[in-house]
C-alpha cells in the first residue's frame, strides 16, 4: 500500500508513472467542518469505481455510516421554508439529503449568489429558468444555496430540489416535511428523466416519506414502489402546483 498526496485540483502528487502502476487509487474527501469523509475509488483496475464508502471520524478513528440518509437528515428543522428532502447517488448508493436556500433583498448593488455544496454555475442557470419560466425576478434578492452536511452534489437530479428551496424561501412558505423532490431540469422548464430512480424510491420509502416528486419519464421504474404516493411531473410549473 502506497499513501500519497493530492495536489489543490484533486490530482495525485508526483509523476503519472506511480498512478499507472498500481492497480488501485483510492481518495479521502471531506470538509475540514465537518466529521464525514467519503472514500472513493477513483482507479479499479479489477472492479467498479462506482462504490463508495462514508465514514465518521470519532476519537476513536474512523467508524463506518451504515445509513447516511438518516445522518444528513437528522438536524433538518420540520416545516421550515426553504429546505428541499433530494435523492442523490453516490457511486451507486442512494442518499437523502437536505437542500437549504434563503432569499433576501439584496443591501449591495449587485445581488450576491452563494452556493456550499453546489456548483455556483448550475446554480446561475437555474435561477435564470426561475425568472424566465416562472416570471419570478430574483434581480434585487440575494440567493444563498446549501447542502446540509458538508455533501458536495454534483448529479443534475437535485435541480428540481434547488429550485423548490429558492421558490419557498422566497415565498415564505414551508414544503411538506415528508416530500422528497427528485428531477432534473432543462432551459425550457422541463422536468427530465434521471437514473437509479427505483434505488431512490426504495431509499425514500425505508426512511419513511409518504409523497415522492419525479420526472414524468420515470414513472416506469415506479410500478414496484408501494406505500408511497408517487406524483409525475413534467414541468416546474406542475411541481411547484404540488409544492407550495
Amino acid at each position: 500500500m502506497l499513501i500519497g498526496h493530492i495536489t489543490k485540483d484533486g490530482l495525485i502528487a508526483g509523476p503519472k508513472i506511480l498512478e499507472h502502476i498500481v492497480d488501485t487509487v483510492l481518495q479521502f474527501e471531506g470538509d475540514n467542518n465537518y466529521s464525514y469523509r467519503i472514500l472513493r475509488s477513483v482507479k479499479n483496475r479489477f472492479g467498479s469505481t462506482n462504490e463508495i464508502g462514508i465514514f465518521e471520524m470519532t476519537s476513536s478513528g474512523l467508524t463506518e455510516v451504515k445509513n447516511p440518509s438518516e445522518i444528513f437528515l437528522s438536524q433538518r428543522q420540520i416545516n421550515s421554508s426553504g429546505s428541499t428532502i433530494v435523492s442523490t447517488i453516490e457511486g451507486s448508493r442512494p442518499i437523502l439529503i437536505e437542500v437549504q436556500a434563503l432569499v433576501t433583498h439584496t443591501s449591495y448593488g449587485i445581488p450576491q449568489r452563494s452556493s456550499t455544496g453546489f456548483d455556483h454555475r448550475r446554480l446561475a442557470i437555474l435561477l435564470a429558468v426561475i425568472e424566465k419560466r416562472l416570471g419570478i425576478k430574483l434581480g434585487q434578492y440575494d440567493v444563498v444555496t446549501n447542502i446540509a452536511g458538508g455533501v458536495k452534489v454534483t448529479e443534475p437530479a437535485v435541480d428540481l430540489g434547488i429550485i423548490s428551496s429558492v421558490i419557498s424561501s422566497y415565498k415564505d412558505v414551508p414544503i411538506n416535511s415528508k416530500m422528497v423532490v427528485i428531477g432534473e431540469v432543462g432551459l425550457s422548464g422541463e422536468v427530465r428523466a434521471v437514473n437509479f430512480m427505483e434505488k431512490r424510491l426504495q431509499e425514500t420509502k425505508k426512511l419513511g416519506f409518504s409523497k415522492v416528486i419525479i420526472p414524468k419519464n420515470n414513472i416506469k421504474e415506479s410500478k414496484n414502489i408501494s406505500d408511497i404516493e408517487i406524483i409525475p411531473v413534467s414541468t416546474i410549473n406542475e411541481c411547484l402546483s404540488h409544492l407550495i
